[in-house]
């Protein structure tokens, strides 16, 4: 008979095994990502082990005490049905509680929704990916830098709504960021696609330049999570023979959080908000 599982904090040592649960998932993360989640929050990305063998995942990442984010909710295929997710859901909100922070967040499937409204979730907005097809899942950017100045901290947090300015500066140090005028997007090879964002910008021209710069750094397969409420991200994704190809539902917990989310054009991915 096996165990019912075990909870635990995950490691670095982890990395290898939660890499084959985003894949077999058909996920775009990399061990890099996972990496950085975990040093972004070693004391709230939680596992679940069964038989000694890491079954599930969840990822709490903190934005101060303003915002919380789930992400990376994942069983091993031959785990599931056993409450493993439900348990380590409680346990990430447990950790919210307890830090007493205002608003979680999460960006859920439709599998997922139900889970979350039992956990006291509601729907705030939809949340689409958009692709565009090549071959490959690499980049190469040119006149980038490996740092974000100050003002652009600060604009990302109004647009934002929390601080991340700790995210930005791990994205920085593995990915150059383009920066025109007033905004800026970052970009990063995943596993499956090169996934393109976060981008933050009040300039629809300046943000479609730094896309199609992007875009033209790479033949590879990309990928663009945005909010479908951005229509202005939505008709630059038109224009550049992007097309959506998944529908999530961004659910929250706690206090409304609404930020200048007209700025933001790329999301930093599902598992970072």
């Amino acid at each position: 008979m096996a165990e019912q599982g075990k909870l635990r904090r995950l490691s670095a040592d982890d990395v290898p095994a939660a890499l084959g649960l985003s894949m077999q998932a058909g996920w775009n993360q990399t061990a890099d990502d996972w990496r950085m989640l975990i040093e972004l929050a070693p004391q709230s990305c939680l596992a679940m082990d069964v038989d000694g063998e890491l079954a599930a995942t969840t990822t709490l990442l903190c934005y101060g005490q303003r915002l919380a984010w789930i992400g990376m909710v994942l069983t091993k295929a031959e785990f599931r049905g056993r409450g493993l997710a439900r348990r380590l859901l409680s346990e990430a909100l447990k950790l919210v509680d307890q830090m007493n922070i205002e608003t979680v967040k999460l960006d859920a499937t439709d599998q997922g929704k139900p889970l979350y409204e039992k956990s006291g979730f509601r729907s705030e907005q939809a949340v689409e990916r958009w692709s565009r097809d090549g071959g490959g899942n690499s980049l190469a950017l040119y006149s980038a830098s490996n740092f974000l100045p100050d003002k652009w901290r600060a604009k990302d947090f109004e647009a934002f709504g929390a601080d991340r300015s700790q995210l930005l500066e791990k994205l920085a140090q593995r990915n150059p960021v383009l920066i025109v005028s007033e905004s800026f997007l970052f970009a990063r090879s995943g596993s499956k696609t090169v996934y393109l964002g976060p981008c933050v910008s009040d300039d629809a021209m300046a943000t479609r330049t730094l896309i199609e710069r992007c875009v033209q750094s790479t033949k590879a397969s990309i990928s663009w999570d945005l909010l479908p409420k951005n229509h202005n991200a939505v008709a630059i994704a038109k224009e550049l023979d992007f097309t959506p190809r998944r529908y999530l539902t961004r659910m929250v917990r706690g206090k409304e959080l609404h930020a200048k989310e007209q700025s933001v054009y790329a999301l930093a991915g599902f598992e970072f908000g």
